[in-house]
């Protein structure tokens, strides 16, 4: 059965303001020293699984030409534009209705296009495990990170005993998803042993998604139906638009997920990063001897554990400590490293403003 592959790009990294921006989102930054963006990282370490033109890309309509200008190999048909935005269920049923007209059906690997990934062939060791277990029934296998602190930024995955020791020792039974935790919740999920950070990368048959949203979401997969019969077709456009506009806004962990089952979900070990805030830079590159992690032309003075990103124009620091400063050609970010959660707040009140040439 052949491998297919769907890179998840719609979104803006707010968190990653004043250097991400609407018309040019995190996914599409270089953020590590080899000066690949995040999008095309996630695209090359699923190389030696599956083929380019058994690629897809789910994106923004405003982002079409960022993907094919970033991701060139991937052919032109393979990269889908959402004409509005409706979370990922919609996205991802869409994309497995393409390749199910397509090739029938396929395992489809999922996959967020702005992660890091330090141990590529870990990671392609989890997976390859992961599409042998969706090869062999309807399952729905969700790649968990096995957590290293009490994170309270993202959601858990709560498993049980082994469906597969006999053949995979890895692979546990799903037993519930929960919600972002409490810092005191988040330390009982760490102690416990048996919950997962939840990564939002997933491997299924093309075949076994669609059957879990007619079951679970169905005025979605008859839509999905719809736009299916006119792939190919002069009014295909319209009719994707139309039936697009009319899904309800809803995520595949609540509309599928957490509810189907045959849920199984595999710990990974492999240097995950979701890249989520500014915070991550700390993580993905070397710090100094003073706990700083420092890109562009900087000077630190009794400067301690703070991230300072420019560029060109230099920056100096004297007797900081835990800060973020961020610079651009039109607007500096300077925020405690403790709120950075807080930075898309600052996004919120450029619109009240009306000030979008900042956005």
């Amino acid at each position: 059965m052949k491998t297919t592959a769907v890179i998840m790009a719609g979104g803006k990294g707010e968190r990653f303001w004043p250097r991400s921006r609407s018309n040019f989102p995190k996914q599409f930054l270089s953020l590590t020293n080899d000066g690949k963006t995040m999008i095309q990282l996630t695209a090359e370490r699923l190389l030696p699984l599956v083929n380019y033109e058994d690629m897809f890309v789910v994106t923004n309509k405003d982002y079409i030409k960022l993907v094919k200008e970033q991701l060139p190999n991937i052919p032109s048909e393979n990269i889908l534009a959402e004409p509005v935005a409706k979370n990922t269920a919609p996205a991802i049923g869409l994309a497995a209705a393409i390749i199910q007209q397509r090739y029938d059906d396929s395992v489809m690997i999922v996959l967020p296009s702005d992660h890091l990934i330090k141990q590529n062939q870990m990671f392609l060791d989890t997976l390859k495990t992961a599409i042998n277990v969706a090869k062999e029934g309807d399952n729905l296998v969700t790649i968990g990170i096995t957590p290293t602190y009490p994170e309270t930024g993202y959601g858990y995955i709560n498993y049980g005993q082994s469906n597969f020791s006999d053949k995979y020792s890895n692979v546990y039974k799903v037993e519930r998803f929960v919600e972002k935790p409490n810092v005191e919740k988040a330390k009982e999920y760490l102690e416990s042993g048996n919950y997962i950070w939840n990564s939002g990368m997933f491997v299924w048959k093309v075949s076994t998604i669609l059957e879990n949203i007619k079951l679970l979401m169905n005025e979605t997969y008859n839509g999905l139906m719809d736009i299916k019969n006119v792939i190919g077709k002069a009014n295909f456009e319209d009719v994707l638009y139309e039936k697009f506009s009319h899904f309800k806004s809803e995520s595949i962990d609540y509309g599928v997920m957490e509810r189907a089952v045959n849920i199984y979900t595999i710990p990974g070990t492999f240097g995950w990063d979701d890249v989520g805030s500014w915070l991550a830079l700390e993580r993905i590159s070397k710090t100094n001897e003073y706990g700083n992690s420092v890109t562009g032309n900087v000077i630190t003075i009794n400067s301690k554990n703070s991230i300072i990103s420019g560029t060109n124009k230099l920056i100096a620091t004297v007797g900081i400590e835990d800060l973020i400063i961020v610079d651009t050609d039109d607007a500096i970010l300077i925020c405690s490293k403790e709120s950075t959660q807080d930075v898309k707040k600052v996004l919120e009140n450029l619109k009240i403003c009306n000030r979008t040439e900042y956005i």
